[in-house]
C-alpha cells in the first residue's frame, strides 16, 4: 500500500509543479510566454508522463475526483479511497511549495492568485459562480468518462495515457478562462494555500463540483456502457 501512496504523492506533486508551474513561470514570460495553449499542454503532459511512470503501481489517479469516480464505477477499492486522497492533497501542496520557493527567488515576483482556481472576481474571465459550477461538473464528468472508458479492458491496450493526457489538455483549453481549470480538488487546494487572494474561501466549489461530476461519470458509464458480461 505504501508504494501506491508514494506513487500518488509523487504523481500529484508533478502535476501541480508541472502544470501550475508552467502557468506561474512560463505562461506570460515576456515575448516568449507559452500562454493558455502551453499551460493546457503542460497539464496534459504531466498526466501522460505519470500515467506511464506510475500507472502500473497506483493507477495514477493524482486527483481525489478520479479516485471517487473510479470507486463509483467499481474500479477502485473503497477502503483505499481516503489514503489516496490524503496522499494526493499532500503531494499537491508539496508541489505548490516547491513552486513557491522557486518563484519567490525573483525579487520582483508577486504571488497574487498563484494559478489558483476561482469564480467571480477570481475567475480569469470574470465568470459567475454558476458558470464555474457547471463548467467544473461537466468537465470533470467528461474527464472521468475518458478515464473509465480508455481503461476499460475492451479498449485498445496501452493507449489510455494518451487519451487521458489529451483529454485533460482539451479540458484546459476550454475552461482556463472560466475557472483557471480545476477538475482536481488536490490541485485547487495546493495552490489556494499559497495564493494571496481569497482563493481558500472559494475552495468548496472546487471540491464539490469535481466530485459531483466524477460521481455522474461513474453512474453513467456503469449504467450505459459497462459490459455486464465481463466479470470484475
Amino acid at each position: 500500500m505504501y508504494k501506491k501512496l508514494a506513487a500518488e504523492f509523487i504523481g500529484t506533486f508533478w502535476l501541480v509543479l508541472g502544470g501550475c508551474g508552467s502557468a506561474v513561470i512560463a505562461a506570460a514570460f515576456p515575448e516568449l510566454g507559452i500562454g493558455f495553449t502551453g499551460v493546457a499542454l503542460a497539464f496534459g503532459l504531466t498526466v501522460l508522463t505519470m500515467a506511464y511512470a506510475i500507472g502500473h503501481i497506483s493507477g495514477c489517479h493524482l486527483n481525489p475526483a478520479v479516485s471517487i469516480g473510479l470507486c463509483v464505477a467499481g474500479r477502485f477499492k473503497k477502503e483505499e479511497l481516503l489514503p489516496y486522497v490524503i496522499s494526493q492533497v499532500l503531494g499537491g501542496i508539496a508541489g505548490a511549495g516547491i513552486l513557491y520557493l522557486i518563484t519567490t527567488g525573483r525579487a520582483d515576483f508577486v504571488i497574487g492568485g498563484f494559478a489558483s482556481n476561482g469564480y467571480g472576481v477570481l475567475s480569469p474571465g470574470g465568470y459567475s459562480m454558476i458558470a464555474a459550477l457547471i463548467t467544473e461538473i461537466v468537465m470533470t464528468m467528461m474527464f472521468l468518462l475518458i478515464i473509465i472508458g480508455s481503461t476499460d479492458e475492451r479498449a485498445p491496450s496501452g493507449f489510455a495515457p494518451i487519451a487521458i493526457g489529451l483529454g485533460l489538455t482539451l479540458i484546459h483549453l476550454i475552461s482556463i478562462p472560466v475557472t483557471n481549470t480545476s477538475v482536481n480538488p488536490a490541485r485547487s487546494t495546493a495552490m489556494a494555500v499559497f495564493a494571496e487572494t481569497p482563493a481558500l474561501s472559494q475552495l468548496w466549489l472546487f471540491w464539490a463540483a469535481p466530485i459531483i461530476g466524477a460521481i455522474f461519470a461513474g453512474i453513467i458509464y456503469n449504467s450505459i456502457f459497462a459490459d455486464k458480461t465481463i466479470s470484475k
